[in-house]
């Protein structure tokens, strides 16, 4: 009989130490495995690291995962299910102090700006952020930058599709490092994110770099990594104060469900 460890090992080499040698855990790309597998790999990261990052999720696997772990471990939902956290009760992030904020061009861009988010979570961040400040409506943008610079964000993830402006923006208007994070909103010429990406590659404002197109995952840990060795230098690592996420400014769309 096939044991639950042989099983995962014909189709995954999981790297659990990932989190503690790089500072960047490990997450499950639930896109295009089956629901099957993603559950075997899920267990083996509970059973070892006790909580665990999941994006990209089908409502198939959603399902699935509902039915294997609803009634032993907690859950965090970021955009409807897309990205879920998975996690045995009183397991919870690190605190080591980076700031992270999150802009949002449209709401469209939530999906993918929410993995990045999540992301940086379980790396022991807090997280400020706005939604929908895009540069169709440019005014929207000066209350949450306000916000962010006041709390002394150490980085900016800002997510944009369309003609990818906003990152470019923001920029040529802060002191501090600029994550642009295009998406794959858009149509016509340039649609698919290509417009986005190329608008941002081009910028011509210093301070700004670049992952692919819906890569929230490399936003979150290139934010995370910068955010947590500025948290080190200030002196705030596993400082007192708001829970990772959860500062009163935030209202990022994630709710627990046991």
């Amino acid at each position: 009989m096939t044991s639950p460890r042989d099983m995962l090992e014909s189709f995954a080499n999981l790297d659990l130490g990932r989190a503690a040698r790089s500072g960047v855990p490990e997450v499950v790309l639930a896109e295009h495995k089956t629901p099957e597998q993603t559950i075997a790999i899920v267990r083996r990261m509970l059973d070892t690291a006790g909580r665990v990052l999941i994006s990209r999720v089908s409502p198939e696997t959603r399902i699935a995962l509902q039915g294997a772990f609803a009634e032993t471990v907690e859950w965090t939902v970021y955009s409807g299910g897309r990205t879920l956290t998975l996690s045995k009760p009183g397991t919870t992030p690190p605190q080591r102090g980076g700031r992270v904020g999150v802009l949002t061009a449209g709401t469209g861009d939530l999906p993918v700006a929410d993995e990045a988010v999540a992301l940086c979570v379980e790396m022991g961040c807090r997280i400020w952020r706005a939604s929908d400040v895009g540069v169709a409506g440019l005014h929207r943008l000066f209350e949450p930058l306000r916000m962010m610079l006041d709390a002394s964000v150490d980085v900016m993830i800002v997510a944009a599709g369309m003609d990818g402006a906003l990152p470019s923006v923001v920029a040529g208007l802060v002191d501090v490092p600029v994550i642009g994070l295009p998406t794959s909103v858009g149509y016509g010429f340039g649609g698919g994110g290509i417009g986005a990406l190329t608008s941002m590659l081009q910028t011509c404002a210093p301070g700004l770099a670049v992952v692919n197109i819906d890569n929230g995952i490399g936003a979150g840990a290139i934010a995370g990594r910068i955010a947590i060795r500025a948290a080190a230098a200030r002196g705030d690592w596993n400082m007192p104060g708001s829970v990772a996420g959860e500062s009163p400014q935030a209202n990022s769309d994630k709710r627990n469900q046991r």
